[in-house]
């Protein structure tokens, strides 16, 4: 069905079908909702070349990944936020772009895209606590939303996270309420953001109970599944090795599980383990009954409320910044358990 069909189907002017679809404010909400419940009845979707002539704008979000970090392109995590945001883009009529760059590079793209006006706006992945992308698309003034936050940017920008020091002082809290008392932390790397504030969750729970956190139990690195075996082979050979870990990613934690169980301990008796979920499509934790205890936030709902963050900043120019902070979900699953130590 075409727009003139739409528009002879509902008794209106194309012109005011149009401008329903578009979000033109003149146009009453009874009218708006009568003409997208029948674009979604009819499966209608705008044109996106007509749309951006009405609009003025290039309908298509921007996503810049660099090569050194290409490989998130086929993270699990990558393509669940990916897939959320698509939904919404979809939805709202934006096209989505992604630019594959040299590191180097990165300056140039956002420059060109921001000159060329083939992007209405950016979504910046992965920020490190330094993030200098950040100062750089505020001087460029291109709108963008960041997934995650930068600790050490203190001008107001979008973003929405997860609240990963609460997460992690939880996740902390629940196993030394099982009487663990040496806990590892298996991070990701700490010059990224989420992995700075869940070391400060972790640390934050045991200052409280007065652990000293130990140098020797705490890691940091790239969030693979030999990681996590080498965190665990590496510790479980101390002489006074932990009895759990806390893990930054379900991947990890696959590794993790790996040593465990190849060292003859199990998993929820001799070691407990608790993850972070995303939740991801393709990477369950479990069934009815979750494999491990986890602070499980979906990545897929963050792509989607990102999406109609920035989305919302395009399309209502001068308006102060966006934030939201999501918090996790403590679930119990079948990895944790009383210390072995407690007594």
């Amino acid at each position: 069905m075409n727009l003139k069909e739409l528009s002879a189907h509902l008794g209106l002017s194309q012109t005011t079908v149009s401008r329903a679809l578009n979000g033109y404010p003149e146009v009453s909400e009874e009218t708006r909702k009568r003409v997208m419940q029948a674009a979604d009845q009819f499966n209608y979707r705008p044109n996106t070349r007509a749309k951006a002539l009405a609009t003025g704008r290039a309908m298509a979000i921007g996503h810049v990944i660099p090569l050194s970090t290409q490989h998130e392109m086929m993270n699990p995590i990558f393509g669940d936020f990916i897939s959320g945001a698509g939904e919404i883009y979809s939805q709202s009529g934006y096209d989505m772009v992604l630019s594959l760059v040299a590191d180097e590079d990165q300056s140039r793209a956002y420059h060109e895209m921001a000159a060329k006006r083939n992007v209405d706006g950016i979504v910046l992945h992965a920020p490190e606590m330094r993030d200098r992308r950040i100062t750089m698309l505020q001087e460029i003034g291109l709108p963008f939303a960041v997934h995650g936050r930068a600790t050490d940017i203190a001008t107001p920008y979008s973003w929405l996270d997860v609240n990963n020091k609460s997460a992690f002082q939880r996740a902390t809290d629940f196993l030394l309420d099982l009487g663990h008392r040496r806990i590892a932390l298996v991070n990701g790397q700490e010059s990224m953001d989420f992995a700075f504030r869940r070391r400060r969750g972790y640390e934050a729970a045991l200052a409280a109970r007065g652990i000293t956190p130990d140098p020797g139990l705490m890691f940091a690195g790239e969030m693979t599944e030999v990681y996590g075996y080498d965190s665990v082979r590496r510790t479980q050979a101390l002489d006074d090795p932990p009895t759990a870990y806390l893990v930054s990613s379900i991947i990890a934690a696959f590794g993790v599980r790996r040593a465990v169980e190849e060292a003859g301990l199990v998993m929820g008796r001799d070691v407990s383990i608790i993850t972070h979920d995303d939740d991801l499509s393709y990477l369950r934790n479990g069934a009815e009954v979750p494999v491990f205890t986890a602070t499980r936030s979906s990545v897929r709902e963050a792509g989607r409320r990102l999406a109609k963050l920035l989305i919302s900043q395009i399309e209502n120019p001068g308006t102060a910044p966006l934030t939201e902070l999501l918090e996790a979900e403590l679930t119990v699953g079948r990895s944790t358990g009383p210390s072995p130590n407690r007594t």
